[in-house]
């Protein structure tokens, strides 16, 4: 028998997805997720078309399982996780890099998490059927991944994206603080507000990056 109990990440890992807009420590384990890389401006369709087509399948294997009569084992219906992305600059930018960001020349691996019951080869099937029923030409891209972010700082963000620099640099003044180090210039952002129904000063991001260990 199904559970009626629905998994509201926003209520249950407050630890993990709300952070207050202060930076924090936090040990983040292994997850595992649907991923697609992607190179280029976040401005552009292509971007929106990577997004779109992440939610697709992320939708797919939660409506494919609410409507099976025999599920995983532990499996209960959960609010779909939210969109998160690792940043990163082409290996060629990093090289003639002069302090001045192209975002053209920006790297990136969108992803959203699953649930610890989803298996690879169930998410393998799903992606199948979404290729047959909803055909779109990024389908081949998508991954199934784990990750273990570990020690980490994060903190929440308000506001532009482009003004991310200005919170970046008390996450990096209060890892000084406490003679930690960031591991590399790659970084996490967890967005939590949709970019199309919010007004850009009110927007809510999650800013994370890995520590030395």
């Amino acid at each position: 028998m199904k559970s009626t109990i629905k998994h509201e990440w926003r209520k249950t890992e407050k630890g993990i997805y709300m952070p207050k807009n202060k930076p924090e420590l936090i040990n983040v384990p292994k997850f595992q997720y649907l991923s697609i890389h992607g190179e280029g401006n976040p401005n552009s369709s292509l971007f929106t078309e990577h997004i779109q087509t992440l939610y697709s399948v992320a939708y797919a294997i939660k409506m494919t399982l609410k409507k099976m009569t025999v599920v995983p084992e532990n499996y209960i219906d959960w609010t779909v996780y939210p969109l998160e992305g690792e940043w990163d600059i082409s290996e060629s930018a990093k090289k003639n890099y002069k302090g001045v960001l192209n975002k053209n020349e920006l790297v990136y691996n969108l992803m959203i998490r699953q649930p610890a019951f989803i298996s690879i080869d169930f998410f393998n099937e799903i992606l199948e059927y979404t290729k047959k029923k909803k055909p779109q030409r990024l389908l081949e891209r998508i991954q199934f991944i784990e990750i273990t972010e570990g020690p980490c700082i994060q903190m929440l963000h308000i506001g532009s994206y482009d003004n991310e620099i200005e919170t970046f640099k008390k996450m990096e003044a209060f890892a000084m603080s406490k003679n930690l180090k960031r591991k590399s210039k790659v970084h996490k952002e967890i967005y939590l507000s949709d970019f199309r129904k919010v007004t850009e000063e009110k927007l809510k991001t999650v800013l994370r990056f890995q520590l030395e260990v």
